[in-house]
């Protein structure tokens, strides 16, 4: 997690100066967008780095990233409308259960806590629901 929803988080390792959340809500100004999106495109390269880190780490009888489940997404598809589907997520590792190289599609409106259910039910954990899901997405 870079930062919590709200947060008037800055990255100076970045040229970019405006609050990330700030940004997020860019008016459909170009300048704005471009800003914003430059800064998704910093998280994205911190959190390649990170995926790297556990691919490189001896862990039993593979990595540390083929015994993690690792998500990276967003809340928001659109943080200037509030717009929360389709949500973009990443899901890499998979704790030898998950397989890789694929690109999911879900029913619109989906829930989030779907797919958490299913990465539960991945790591063991024999739940029912979590949350306000309505069924396990198979992942």
């Amino acid at each position: 997690m870079f930062a919590r929803e709200l947060s008037t988080a800055t990255y100076p390792e970045t040229t970019i100066r405006d609050p990330f959340h700030n940004l997020s809500h860019h008016s459909n100004d170009r300048a704005n967008m471009d800003r914003f999106a430059q800064l998704n495109t910093y998280h994205m390269t911190k959190f390649a780095y990170f995926v790297e880190k556990l691919k490189s780490l001896p862990d039993g009888d593979g990595t540390l990233l083929d015994h993690s489940l690792v998500l990276y997404g967003s809340s928001l598809s659109d943080g200037n409308q509030h717009n929360f589907s389709p949500l973009p997520i990443v899901l890499v590792g998979g704790a030898g259960q998950l397989k890789g190289g694929r690109h999911l599609q879900f029913p619109k409106d989906t829930h989030m806590t779907n797919l958490l259910l299913g990465m539960m039910h991945k790591l063991g954990v024999d739940a029912e629901t979590f949350g306000d899901s309505t069924g396990m997405l198979d992942i």
